[in-house]
């Protein structure tokens, strides 16, 4: 092969696609991730320590980002590990979620 097949075999595989450019946002999900989490729990514990009580809407919100991410590349991937990790946010979705909006009824007054 010279030079030029394995260029054009590269591009197919790749569909055009620039492999640095889709390392580079890999890596800033991963460290969007990461500063999703330390700034949600830096706001959890300060409301906590404040004396508001806890705000699970938060954690919904934050795992509903890992969720999404999870199921798309079980969609695209089809990988095992992928659809557990799926379920498992999902599952822990709905319980916080859950969770937050029985605390937000539970002391109302209106029902």
């Amino acid at each position: 092969m010279n030079k030029e097949e394995i260029l054009e075999k590269s591009r197919a595989e790749n569909k055009n696609k620039d492999i640095y450019e889709q390392e580079v946002l890999r890596q800033a999900s991963t460290s969007a991730s990461i500063v999703m989490t330390c700034l949600a729990s830096i706001f959890f514990m300060m409301q906590m320590l404040i004396g508001g009580g806890a705000n699970w809407g938060l954690w919904a919100v934050l795992l509903s980002a890992d969720m999404t991410t999870f199921w798309v590349k079980y969609i695209r991937l089809r990988r095992k590990h992928e659809f557990v990790m799926a379920v498992i946010y999902t599952m822990a979705v709905f319980a916080v979620s859950g969770w937050h909006i029985y605390n937000l009824i539970a002391p109302s007054a209106i029902l």
